[in-house]
């Protein structure tokens, strides 16, 4: 009997939860389809955040104004307020946009799975999104706003006049690189399922993925002190235990019956 990439788990011999076939150019015709759908869905996210990009900027600015002492952010380039609010929309619209960005991931990797596996896909879908936005909504809320006290308030002895172009840059990759490292669990998720990981092995290379995850946090944090990089770090090396759970619960499925009688 032939057995899947899943450990304990053999493949059935029911017909209709075969693993479908499939050549090296339909898998790349299907990326190429799964990447066009994806960026169509970014393109209309962004759009539609393209409408409200003044409202998204002064909630994204919110942090910053109470170092600013009354003052706004100042730009320096004709085109900057254009490009600012191209950059706003564009940030808007990945968060908006990422269920369906999952959902075409999961599309392109769903032929590698059983059929029985498959009604995966929406609580995949559902959290992916929930710890995408999660992890840009911790950078906004907690994060960033340490890292912001902190390095405007080595500059006490000076006055600070902020670009809102290197602002909202430092923003995006605070949010966004948050956002990515809150997927760790659906990461994991995805490795169980193909059999490529265990819980067992996840603890045993647990200082590595430590070591991996705080090396992550020092790239994305923009400050050199211990708290904020604690700040960024502790919580997703939460989440690499939440994924070894996931493991632990996904990982490892039992037989199906029907698979024991063939």
């Amino acid at each position: 009997m032939s057995k899947s990439l899943l450990p304990g788990f053999d493949r059935p011999h029911a017909a209709d939860d075969e693993l479908p076939r499939m050549g090296l150019l339909d898998h790349l015709e299907e990326l190429r389809r799964r990447i066009v759908f994806s960026l169509l869905a970014f393109v209309v996210a962004f759009l539609l955040c393209w409408t409200f990009s003044s409202e998204i900027f002064n909630f994204l600015q919110q942090p910053i104004l109470p170092y600013l002492g009354g003052r706004k952010l100042v730009f320096l380039g004709v085109t900057d307020p254009f490009l600012i609010y191209v950059k706003v929309a564009a940030l808007a619209g990945t968060f908006l946009a990422s269920p369906v960005i999952l959902f075409q991931i999961w599309r392109f990797v769903s032929p590698g799975l059983y059929r029985h596996e498959r009604h995966l896909a929406a609580p995949f879908i559902f959290f992916g999104s929930l710890l995408f936005v999660a992890g840009g909504a911790f950078a906004y809320y907690v994060a960033f706003p340490f890292a912001v006290a902190f390095l405007l308030g080595l500059g006490e002895q000076f006055e600070a006049t902020v670009t809102v172009d290197r602002y909202l840059g430092f923003l995006m990759t605070v949010m966004l690189g948050l956002g990515l490292m809150f997927e760790l669990p659906t990461l994991i998720f995805f490795f169980a399922r193909l059999g490529l990981v265990t819980p067992r092995f996840l603890m045993r290379n647990f200082r590595w993925a430590v070591l991996i995850i705080f090396t992550a946090a020092a790239i994305i944090t923009p400050t050199p002190d211990v708290v904020n990089l604690c700040i960024f770090a502790l919580p997703t090396v939460g989440l690499y235990l939440i994924g070894v759970a996931v493991a632990a619960l996904f990982g490892t499925p039992k037989r199906k019956p029907e698979a024991e009688e063939g």
